[in-house]
């Protein structure tokens, strides 16, 4: 079993920053690949980017690339989301979660482990 848990959500207005936190804990061992999700209001969960614990190698969504940049502290088993220059159409809230290695990154249906989510507003 791993534990996600998310932090780092808030208000913020269009143009602004945030970075997004997120601690993992328990059999981490298993899950070598972190992923970050998003969902907004009668929309599909959207994949963000991911990351891999054990070779730093990452991986973008089309619509967040140039923008946001993923990275991973592993003496801490946290994972970071840093988001800039902040648009309305990324208010969302933001999942983490944890899969096994291989497959494919960007499929939400291969991640094993969900964290609670945290919320994202952009809005002035």
């Amino acid at each position: 079993q791993v534990y996600l848990v998310e932090s780092g959500g808030g208000l913020v207005q269009p143009g602004g920053s945030l970075r997004l936190s997120c601690a993992a804990s328990g059999r981490t061992f298993s899950s070598d690949v972190m992923g970050w999700f998003r969902q907004a209001p009668g929309k599909e969960r959207e994949f963000v980017a991911a990351i891999s614990w054990s070779s730093g190698l990452t991986y973008y969504g089309n619509s967040v690339r140039g923008r946001i940049t993923i990275s991973r502290n592993n003496a801490e088993n946290t994972v970071y989301l840093q988001m800039n220059s902040l648009k309305p159409e990324d208010t969302a809230v933001y999942y983490c979660a944890a899969k096994s290695p291989g497959g494919f990154w960007y499929r939400g249906a291969e991640y094993d482990y969900w964290g609670q989510g945290t919320q994202v507003t952009v809005s002035s």
